[in-house]
């Protein structure tokens, strides 16, 4: 899945765990649904994708991360999940990075092979659709290296979230195929029904 290609920038792995996971009540990123911590789990499924994967975190979460797994803290502080991203961007310019929140858990090897498989040179990204609100979600999106100068843009005009930098720029945007593979989970009640749907995927 690595592209050979000279003219497409190559593929980096970003899993975003740098949140405070304030209304879950505990960190989201060490959650096991799937027999390991979350962050884990998501680098060991992106490796076949990538030519590194990172794990993007706060510099007090270092120190905690397993040693198998690189972290790369945030050097954009207290703007959330875009300070991440940019972190990422300008770290390795000449990469594109495929950027997933560790608050998925149903999301499926699949949705992820999908999504770089029709990964688009158009505009600054590629993206899908959330199910829930047709906006594109930027925590599941390959975002190319011409996104750094234009993020920064949005940064300088007080605009932090990922989303609207997305709304309003060019970019790919996809259709799930698994619509729930979507699904963030932010609260004990979103992970109550997460680990529904996860037990109900098992039975099939």
């Amino acid at each position: 899945m690595i592209s050979a290609d000279v003219n497409i920038p190559e593929l980096n792995g970003l899993v975003l765990a740098g949140g405070k996971s304030r209304r879950m009540g505990m960190p989201k990123d060490l959650i096991n649904w799937h027999g390991q911590e979350q962050r884990c789990y998501l680098a060991d499924v992106m490796k076949d994708y990538c030519k590194e994967v990172f794990v993007s975190c706060r510099h007090d979460q270092v120190q905690g991360l397993d040693s198998r797994y690189r972290a790369l803290p945030d050097t954009f502080l207290n703007i959330g999940p875009m300070g991440g991203i940019l972190s990422a961007l300008r770290a390795r310019r000449d990469r594109a990075w495929l950027v997933i929140a560790c608050d998925l858990p149903l999301l499926d090897e699949h949705t992820i092979r999908f999504l770089v498989s029709n990964r688009s040179r158009y505009g600054i990204a590629t993206t899908y659709e959330s199910p829930h609100d047709q906006l594109p979600e930027p925590l599941i999106t390959i975002w190319e290296p011409e996104s750094y100068p234009i993020l920064l843009q949005f940064l300088g005009q007080g605009i932090t979230c990922p989303r609207k930098a997305l709304i309003n720029s060019e970019k790919t945007i996809l259709q799930p195929t698994l619509p729930d593979a979507l699904m963030n989970v932010n609260t004990p009640e979103d992970a109550e029904r997460a680990r529904g749907l996860l037990d109900a995927r098992k039975l099939n």
